[in-house]
């Protein structure tokens, strides 16, 4: 970790939070360390003389020092070696959500079906045949789909809205939405040509 917060402040000077958000994005989301974790490694960095602090109102900013600097320097390989085993553990953890994904969307996709077989048994039970978008029935029918389908939009952009305040989505997220999103569209498309 400390080789870590080196290497962080070796580019700008940062604040606590910026350091706790840099290392989570490296980790691409699997880990964040808390400010438990970080401020007594950086109280115990300032104590050796690897970094240094300002005062800005009621923050602290933390820069490297020429000697912080000098050990990143003399410890370069390790930190590229960590920097190895931190990249491939992450592949493997990326690899393994694409599985349990994957897996997931097989048994999403059988649901969808039953459930859009089960909506067109009932609705030729319960819809007469021939013109019926055109009946108010169908129209009735009609307009609930469309307030079902802005109902899940809405509720979706909400849910995304608030995860992405607290904290950025991940590309596994995005592939999760992308995916799930076409295959309802799909099953959806299939259950309208019956």
């Amino acid at each position: 970790m400390r080789l870590y917060l080196l290497a962080l402040l070796e580019s700008a000077p940062k604040h606590g939070y910026e350091l706790i958000k840099a290392l989570g994005d490296r980790f691409g989301g699997t880990y964040s360390p808390s400010a438990g974790t970080i401020y007594p490694r950086l109280a115990k960095l300032e104590e050796e003389g690897l970094v240094a602090t300002e005062t800005e109102g009621r923050r602290t900013k933390y820069s490297i020092t020429e000697a912080g600097l000098a050990e990143l320097n003399r410890r370069r390989q390790e930190l590229a070696d960590v920097e190895d085993n931190i990249s491939a553990s992450v592949r493997r953890l990326a690899d393994d959500l694409r599985a349990d994904i994957r897996s997931n969307m097989q048994g999403l996709r059988a649901d969808l079906a039953a459930t859009a077989e089960a909506a067109r048994a009932t609705a030729r039970t319960t819809v007469p045949t021939g013109r019926a978008g055109h009946s108010p029935e169908g129209q009735r029918i009609l307009k609930e789909a469309e307030l079902l389908v802005q109902s899940f939009r809405d509720d979706i952009r909400v849910e995304l809205r608030k995860h992405g305040a607290s904290q950025p989505l991940t590309p596994v997220t995005l592939e999760t939405v992308r995916t799930v999103l076409e295959q309802a569209r799909i099953s959806i498309r299939n259950s309208l040509r019956d």
